[in-house]
């Protein structure tokens, strides 16, 4: 089964409640919370207030994507805010093993996620501390960018590492560029998380948009 995740960097912000609960009635099965610092990415986004004013407007789980420095001084504060599951980047801590049992300590699933420069042999040290693993197939830090068709090989990589230690039903994420057109590609070389933002809230009928995702 592939799991939807709509990424509501791409919802009307003025609307953000709303997009999120027209989300969950067109089939989602997550909400996709991409948290930007200005820092680790050249952007700003949402923040714990954000998550928690819309955390009424559904009951799918917020799947919070902290592309952040030092995430382990806010995971805390995203937490308490709605979070239901937090990945983190391998590149933005020092101490990454730590990280991810913080966010375990708290009840929660904890993911990884790297870059697309990042090799994923970095990976392999906290594979068995994770639930869900990312890879990123564009330059985190701005949505509707093009996916990187090397991508592929990396998710191919780390299926067969994940094989080889007995993880083989691990949650793997794509972010970036997914779509009809890259979507079937996507899946065939082992994700089955799909981030997907201008693909979803960009169009009209956005029951349709998420059917032909799947």
């Amino acid at each position: 089964m592939t799991i939807i995740a709509p990424s509501i960097l791409s919802a009307d912000f003025a609307r953000l409640g709303a997009e999120v609960t027209a989300a969950e009635q067109a089939g989602a099965d997550w909400i996709h919370i991409d948290v930007m610092d200005g820092h680790f990415v050249p952007n700003l986004t949402f923040g714990p207030p954000v998550i928690k004013a819309i955390r009424s407007a559904t009951k799918l789980p917020f799947d919070v994507h902290l592309m952040i420095e030092r995430p382990e001084l806010s995971i805390a504060d995203y937490v308490k805010a709605g979070a239901d599951r937090i990945t983190v980047h391998a590149e933005a801590t020092v101490h990454l093993h730590r990280t991810l049992h913080q966010i375990k300590e708290f009840g929660l699933p904890a993911g990884v996620a790297i870059n697309p420069a990042t090799p994923v042999s970095v990976l392999e040290p906290v594979l068995d501390d994770v639930d869900l693993i990312l890879i990123m197939t564009v330059n985190p830090g701005f949505g509707g960018q093009s996916f990187i068709p090397y991508s592929l090989d990396k998710l191919r990589e780390l299926r067969v590492m994940l094989q080889r230690r007995g993880l083989q039903d691990m949650l793997v994420q794509v972010d970036g560029g997914v779509n009809t057109e890259t979507t079937r590609a996507i899946q065939e070389a082992g994700a089955n998380v799909l981030v997907a933002g201008s693909a979803v809230f960009d169009k009209a009928d956005r029951k349709a948009a998420i059917a032909a995702l799947r």
